[in-house]
């Protein structure tokens, strides 16, 4: 994507999950919020993705710091809100069912501008179990010894 840049990454999701599908979806968010995620004051620790009983998706946790300048708009502000996330139709439909199949959860992987707008690179994740997690770390490890020796 050459034309998005990178505003925040969610550096656990890679780690305690396994990323079977990603998806790209809209976040409907209000003048003051985008403003404050162009500077890049959003975390994504701790947020997911979930999809309501009216078949409406929202990213639930997710931290958007409150934007200075626009104070006396922001009053009442709640920087951990759900916000909306703007998806297709068929791609909802897609979601739920997988959603309900298997132990599967939507976890949100970076936020990114990508032409103006802010954007929202969704995972479709199973958990990695203890022991998963450190056969990967191993395997990282083992890698990486593989290419040091290599180059020498």
């Amino acid at each position: 994507m050459p034309d998005a840049s990178i505003i925040a990454i969610n550096k656990r999701a890679r780690t305690d999950y396994q990323i079977l599908d990603t998806f790209e979806a809209g976040l409907q968010l209000t003048g003051p919020e985008v403003k404050s995620c162009k500077k890049g004051q959003v975390n994504l620790k701790g947020s997911y993705a979930a999809i309501s009983a009216g078949s409406i998706p929202y990213l639930i946790g997710c931290h958007i710091s409150p934007y200075k300048p626009a104070s006396q708009v922001q009053q009442n502000y709640d920087p951990t809100r759900s916000r909306r996330l703007l998806l297709r139709k068929k791609q909802i439909a897609m979601l739920i069912g997988k959603l309900k199949e298997k132990q599967y959860t939507l976890v949100p992987l970076a936020i990114t501008n990508k032409r103006g707008l802010i954007k929202v690179d969704l995972g479709l994740a199973r958990g990695k179990k203890q022991y998963e997690k450190r056969e990967t770390i191993k395997r990282r490890e083992v890698d990486r010894e593989i290419l040091r020796r290599v180059k020498r």
